[in-house]
Formats: C-alpha cells, sequence, structure tokens
C-alpha cells in the first residue's frame, strides 16, 4: 500500500534514511541535481520520464507511485496531457486501470477534454491495450449519449469490437447493441463495421441477417466505388476503409453466395461466384488489385467444389480432394464439409480423414487467417464444435465407439462458446447412442450437461440418467 505523503514527502524520506545528498541521488538516478534539487522542493513538477527514474533509483517498483502520481498531475501542479498521455499509456501497459479511471473521472468535469481522451483511446485500441481502451471509450460514449455523433458512434464500434470472444451470446448482445450506431459512422468506417458484424452473425448462423449485412455493404461500396471514379478532386482528410473499396464489392458478393450455400441453395450459390471471381470492372491495376483478385478466385473455384459436393454430386470429391491439399488453410473448412456431406448422402471417407488427420486436433487452439483475414476466431470456434458433432455422427454411423468422445469433446467445445444450437444436436447424439457409452463417458457427460445448466442459470429437462 502506498503512503498518503507525496512522492516528494517519501523521496524526502528516502535519502534521509540512506544518508544521501540530492547530488548523490541525482547521480544514482541519472537526472540533473538542479532539476533534482527543483523537484524536492516542490518548485518544479515531476515529468513522467522523471517519475521512472526516481522509482527506479528508490528500488521500487515501476507502478508504486503510480497513485500519488495522480495527485501529482491534478493536485500539486497544472494538469497537462504532456504529462497525463504518456502516464495513462503506461498505467494501461502495467495494467493500472485504478489509475485511469481516477484520472478520466476527473477530467470528465470539463468536457472540452472528451476530444483528447477519445484519441488516447484510438491510440490504445491500436497498441491492442483494450482493457484500457475501453475504459476510456466507455467514458467518452457515456459523456456524449445525448448526442447524434460520429464519436459516439466510433466508441460503440469500438467496444464491440473489443467484446467480442468465444461466448457466442455475448457476440450476439454486442452486436445488437451496436448496430443501430452504424449509419452514425463515416462511410468509410460503416463498410468495415458491416463486415465485422456480418462474421459475428455469421458466425451465429443468423442468415438473414448476413444477407441484410452483405446488400447494406455491396450498395455502400458501389456507390463510393462510383464516386471515385467520377471525382478526380482528393481531399487530404478524407477517411478511407481498412481495405480498397472493390474489395467489399468482392467480399459482399461472397458473402451473399455463403448465404445461399447455407440456405441448401447451390444452384444461386453458385450463379454469385462469377459475381466474386471477375475482377474486369475494376479500374485500379497494381500488386494489390492482382492479390486480391487471386484470393477471391481461389476461394471461387474452391466454392465451385464445394456446391457440388454439397449437392451430392460424389464424382467431384476426389477433385476436390485434390485442390485443397495444397491449400492448407483451407483444409479444415473442407474436412468439415467433406464430413457433413458423408453423412448425408452415405458416403465412406475414411481414406481423406486419414490422409489429413494432422488437421483436425490443431484447429481447438489455431484460427486459419487467409492473406485476407477472413476467417475470424468467432467463425472457427462454431465450425469446430459443428465438426467434431459430424465426426462424431461419422463415427456411430460405422458403428465405431470413438463417435461418443467426439460427442463430448463437441459438447465441452460448445459449451465453452455458449452454442446452445449445437449443444442440443450433441445431447440428441449422445441420447441416441448412449447404451455403447462407458460408465466414465456418462458420468462425462452428466458433468458437462450439469455445466450447461449452471452456464445458462437455469434448469433444463435434458436426462442424465
Amino acid at each position: 500500500m502506498e503512503s498518503t505523503a507525496t512522492i516528494r514527502d517519501q523521496l524526502a524520506d528516502y535519502l534521509s534514511e540512506q544518508c544521501m545528498s540530492i547530488n548523490q541521488f541525482a547521480d544514482r538516478c541519472g537526472i540533473n541535481s538542479g532539476t533534482l534539487s527543483r523537484i524536492v522542493k516542490g518548485n518544479q513538477p515531476i515529468a513522467m520520464s522523471h517519475l521512472e527514474l526516481l522509482t527506479k533509483g528508490m528500488g521500487k517498483g515501476e507502478d508504486h507511485f503510480f497513485s500519488l502520481y495522480v495527485d501529482e498531475c491534478f493536485y500539486y501542479s497544472a494538469p497537462t496531457w504532456r504529462r497525463l498521455r504518456p502516464f495513462m499509456i503506461r498505467c494501461a501497459e502495467l495494467g493500472r486501470m485504478d489509475c485511469i479511471e481516477r484520472m478520466v473521472q476527473i477530467l470528465l468535469d470539463n468536457l472540452n477534454n472528451v476530444p483528447t481522451l477519445f484519441e488516447v483511446a484510438e491510440g490504445l485500441f491500436k497498441q491492442g491495450q483494450w482493457q484500457a481502451a475501453a475504459l476510456l471509450y466507455e467514458n467518452v460514449s457515456a459523456s456524449e449519449k445525448y448526442q447524434y455523433s460520429e464519436r459516439l458512434a466510433m466508441c460503440q464500434y469500438r467496444l464491440f469490437r473489443i467484446a467480442l470472444g468465444d461466448d457466442q451470446s455475448e457476440n450476439l448482445r454486442a452486436a445488437t447493441l451496436f448496430e443501430p450506431y452504424v449509419p452514425r459512422l463515416d462511410e468509410a468506417d460503416q463498410l468495415d463495421a458491416l463486415r465485422h458484424l456480418a462474421h459475428v452473425y455469421g458466425s451465429l448462423h443468423k442468415w438473414c441477417k448476413v444477407e441484410e449485412l452483405a446488400q447494406e455493404m455491396l450498395h455502400l461500396a458501389k456507390i463510393r466505388y462510383d464516386l471515385k471514379g467520377h471525382s478526380a478532386q482528393k481531399y487530404d482528410n478524407e477517411k478511407t476503409s481498412e481495405r480498397p473499396l472493390y474489395f467489399y464489392i468482392l467480399y459482399a458478393y461472397l458473402m451473399r453466395s455463403n448465404v445461399y450455400k447455407e440456405r441448401g441453395d447451390y444452384k444461386t450459390a453458385l450463379e454469385l461466384v462469377p459475381f466474386y471471381t471477375d475482377g474486369s470492372w475494376i479500374k485500379e491495376n497494381d500488386e494489390e488489385v492482382q492479390r486480391t483478385l487471386l484470393q477471391f478466385r481461389e476461394w471461387g473455384k474452391a466454392n465451385t467444389y464445394l456446391y457440388r459436393l454439397l449437392e451430392g454430386q460424389a464424382e467431384v470429391l476426389d477433385e476436390y480432394v485434390e485442390y485443397i491439399s495444397s491449400q492448407s488453410g483451407e483444409i479444415f473448412i473442407a474436412l468439415y464439409n467433406i464430413i457433413k456431406s458423408a453423412n448425408c448422402f452415405h458416403w465412406k471417407v475414411d481414406h481423406i480423414l486419414e490422409r489429413f488427420s494432422g488437421y483436425i486436433p490443431l484447429i481447438s487452439h489455431q484460427t486459419y487467417v487467409t492473406e485476407l483475414g477472413d476467417y475470424n476466431q468467432q467463425i472457427m470456434s462454431d465450425q469446430y464444435a459443428r465438426f467434431l458433432t459430424e465426426l462424431a455422427a461419422y463415427s456411430l454411423q460405422h458403428k465405431r465407439k470413438e463417435g461418443i468422445r467426439y460427442i463430448l469433446e463437441s459438447l465441452e467445445s460448445s459449451t465453452k462458446i455458449n452454442n446452445e444450437s449445437n449443444i442440443i444436436k450433441c445431447v440428441d447424439l449422445f441420447e441416441q447412442y448412449r447404451s455403447i457409452a462407458e460408465d466414465d463417458e456418462k458420468r462425462k457427460y452428466k458433468s458437462l450437461i450439469r455445466e450447461v445448466q449452471e452456464s445458462n442459470g437455469k434448469k433444463t429437462t435434458i436426462s442424465f440418467l
């Protein structure tokens, strides 16, 4: 615990206890002796760089004086952002949210500080200091909750991104809270916001919502791309999206194609493939365009195989397998769809599962990311849980007892991400094959069901006799 005395008081006590002069301590800590003298006498504020040197010179932990430094910044000297900004950043790096909270509450007594607080939050967000950034965004939002402002919308956008995790119900809540703010964002930010929202709703299998967002993205991206093509004027302060505008047009068609695939309308899904593989309309002609088109064409080729496979065209299976064998980032998704088709059409695909067995367990702790960052963690966690369910069904159809183990693994994964629909599938499958489960597997199942009940905060009607 820190004393209520000031940093200067503690420094003076330290010098006295150590029988050190100011000059001696100045040599130790690396601060100019004149500067140190003025600090001790209270004639000069303590800069953040000085605080670090003083703390190190006294042999204290790096954040030892942080609480007292909040007082130093506001009550023993005039507050300036030249000191507050680096102090907030260091507090974020060392996890001192208590100090940041105190500073923010004091600063928000004057609403003129809101823009600078927002700028600091943006810097922290870009550095990956999301906990501290979220604290600032929440406070800035609260100060502007009655304002129809772009800054408020951006705070909500950042909070939405920060909130996303493994729990699907929490992801849905975050998406629902953020979505009304999308129209208030700059149009460049709207495109990325729509893409991230679509990822969340896709992981939740809310395909009508994904279609709606894809159409909105397509409409906005086309308008902005056409305006850009007809305007020779450029503005230095014009905001740009994370990716080129043509990317969002192609990506919107890709999402729409995927929606039709998920609905089982493979014919329409196939008809949309040329819309995201043909880039002849793109005006730019640089390396990024070629790289982007190459990726979308690869997706188009893979999806053409996939949609035919899902229709039950067994003759395409071997060709599809050979194609994905050279696309390491796509192998797991392909395996999921192969096993799903095998269950639907009663194919035997043991040779394929054996060939790619090395990719199956890895997905529990890896995220496959394409060059364009297409597969996010939420989607992959959902796919992994569903893959295990399909693998369990396949194994049990072929009278293999390891299918019970896959059910339990899927149930455990589904519980972690709160995937209710897959939990129900796991329960249904286990009950069908309960008679072949070992006693320890039944106990594991019972334990997992209890965990599901506790996470939902209520009793279920699931039997685990």
